[in-house]
């Protein structure tokens, strides 16, 4: 016989003759009697033998039947014991993908709390500037900058961004304050060409082209380029958020007083279909309450702006 008999009749019989009772196969399989008997019976023609004896109310394997089962239950343990296997592997490791600056200011600081909560769940960072594909590159979930709008994913809003100006006080120091967006504009900043200085300079009324300020040095992380700003060697654009814990040791302060949101704000992506995977959801619902609780201790907005 070239080709396998449907793969649903199968599975009946398999329950079937495992329980002897038809009855206790539709239960566990969630069927009825009914349907449970017609699988069998469509089996027992497309064999052209029967693998049952009806003895008065009950049933019994024949001969034939009892030579199938156990083979066919080695069949479907194995299946099970694959997918289970599968399942197990994929439910026990959680892989995020962020930016650097997100992973390295945030994320890396704070993920130690949510793996002392969920001690049988290994966590994966894959710190990256690029846009990932969730789907093609193995990843759970992603934080995002942006609107919110990726075809084929869902996104939860976790904050929106502020972005300031800031340079340390020893540039202060050496440099002098400056009075108002027009002179910081004038001043030597690093990553002149960042597109958050654009959208600054344009929230603060300014009309010429940053780009066409001092030269800088450029830089390709907000991490490098906050870290070279606590040095003293220039002004940054950075996510106030991201370096409030060097912003109240006074490392960092604001070059020019200013409040400007960013257009792009922080998400949480995923995969629809798996909006309430045990792993996905516990990770969705701590980070959630960990912003939540950092923005209702931020009423003024100062660090998240409303």
């Amino acid at each position: 016989m070239s080709n396998l008999p449907p793969l649903s009749a199968i599975r009946v019989f398999e329950a079937a003759a495992r329980r002897e009772n038809f009855t206790a196969a539709a239960q566990e399989l969630g069927m009825t009697q009914a349907a449970v008997s017609y699988q069998v019976k469509l089996l027992e023609e497309r064999l052209g033998l029967s693998l049952f004896q009806r003895v008065g109310r009950k049933v019994a394997l024949t001969e034939k039947g009892r030579a199938l089962a156990p083979i066919l239950t080695r069949a479907f343990d194995l299946m099970r014991n694959g997918f289970a296997v599968l399942t197990q592997d994929n439910s026990a490791v959680l892989t995020i993908s962020c930016t650097n600056s997100f992973a390295h200011l945030w994320l890396a600081p704070k993920i130690g709390a949510f793996q002392m909560r969920h001690p049988d769940l290994a966590v994966r960072i894959q710190a990256d500037d690029a846009v990932v594909d969730l789907a093609r590159d193995g990843i759970d979930l992603a934080i995002r900058g942006g609107k919110g709008d990726w075809p084929g994913l869902e996104a939860t809003l976790l904050t929106h961004n502020r972005l300031v100006p800031m340079c340390s006080p020893i540039w202060i120091d050496r440099h002098g304050h400056i009075a108002d967006a027009d002179a910081l504009h004038a001043s030597p900043r690093l990553s002149p060409d960042d597109m958050w200085w654009h959208e600054w300079f344009a929230a603060m009324g300014v009309q010429a082209d940053p780009a066409d300020g001092p030269p800088g040095i450029a830089l390709d992380s907000q991490v490098m380029e906050g870290r070279t700003a606590i040095a003293g060697q220039g002004i940054a654009i950075l996510n106030h958020f991201l370096w409030k814990a060097e912003v109240e040791a006074g490392l960092l302060v604001e070059a020019v007083p200013s409040y400007v949101r960013e257009i792009a704000s922080y998400w949480i992506v995923y995969p629809p279909h798996a909006r309430n995977t045990p792993k996905i959801k516990a990770f969705r619902d701590w980070i959630s309450a960990e912003f939540a609780t950092a923005i209702a201790a931020d009423p003024d907005g100062r660090y998240f702006p409303k």
